[in-house]
């Protein structure tokens, strides 16, 4: 007999980051429920839409598509139903079907979309019951483990603007938000993917990102608003040496044509802006100035989090 169940999950773009996977006197954190991210960023409407098909069988398996493709590397996803697969007594083989909606690698979170989807839709097909936070943590910790982010899961639980001041695992990690509509809109635009273990290889580039992350948090915290965030996190691409030029330019032009804000994405050389309906026309086409038309995306602010489907 197979049993299946559907999950959604927005995408978590990322405005500005600070690493936290070390003890104050510079040792690497075991538990990898305590490692994650100060950092902030939005939930986006295009994210991962996951199905999971189970069928009971001699042994336990995990097979992965994505985009209707064979992905064997999709290392974060196996991790996740493997550790479910463990919680029952019976061997399952298991489907995974992932619908990515936005560009992989360009700071949009979907290796933590793909798990925290998996996580929801094979309990329910597996008739585990977990709660949104022991969910969330078996995501948390296959993201960390298989090195593909450190602080998006979480925020993917709520939606919305987030600003995560404490690291780790949901129910571990202490995040906030600030107050924000559904009619607000996000555009984005993607140069190019960046492998962020790439970015941040450097002792310099790191330090650089730890430095001007916890001075953002900072500076968002003493004046909570959209403008300010945008702001801050536009200080945060410059000032690390991340923002290239026509990352810097693409901001430009989307304040310019009447954006609330704009900030890179953490990490890729990508943009995203935020604006009011009545701005989004503006504000795409001065994405499509400098960006084909493939590599620009819009869509609401995702205000619900990840959920299970019908």
């Amino acid at each position: 007999m197979t049993k299946t169940a559907r999950a959604f999950s927005p995408a978590g773009i990322s405005s500005f980051f600070e690493i936290c996977d070390r003890t104050p006197d510079g040792k690497p954190i075991v538990d990898l429920e305590r490692v994650g991210a100060r950092g902030g960023g939005f939930g986006f409407v295009k994210g991962v839409l996951t199905e999971v098909c189970v069928t009971e069988s001699k042994q336990s398996s995990v097979k992965v598509f994505i985009n209707g493709k064979d992905f064997p590397e999709a290392e974060t996803t196996k991790t996740v139903a493997k550790t479910l697969l463990e919680k029952v007594d019976k061997k399952y083989a298991a489907i995974v079907k992932h619908r990515v909606k936005v560009p992989i690698g360009a700071g949009f979170g979907s290796s933590a979309g793909g798990a925290l989807g998996t996580a929801f839709a094979l309990s329910k097909a597996l008739g585990i019951h977990l709660t949104y936070n022991q969910l969330g943590r078996t995501a948390h910790v296959a993201e960390v483990k298989c090195k593909t982010g450190l602080g998006t899961v979480g925020p993917l639980l709520l939606g919305g603007c987030i600003v995560t001041l404490e690291p780790g695992a949901p129910g571990y990690a202490l995040i906030d938000r600030i107050p924000i509509t559904a009619q607000h809109w996000i555009v984005a635009g993607v140069f190019k993917p960046w492998h962020t273990k790439e970015v941040l290889a450097s002792p310099e580039k790191r330090k650089r990102v730890d430095k001007w992350g916890r001075k953002t948090v900072d500076a968002i915290l003493a004046e909570p608003s959209l403008e300010n965030f945008l702001r801050a996190s536009k200080e945060f691409a410059v000032k690390t040496g991340l923002a290239t030029e026509r990352v810097k330019r693409l901001m430009a032009l989307a304040e310019k044509a009447g954006a609330i804000g704009a900030a890179q994405n953490m990490v890729g050389e990508a943009v995203h802006a935020l604006t009011t309906p009545e701005n989004v026309e503006k504000v795409t086409q001065a994405f499509k100035k400098v960006l084909p038309n493939e590599r620009v995306l819009s869509g609401k602010v995702d205000l619900q989090g990840v959920r299970l489907l019908r």
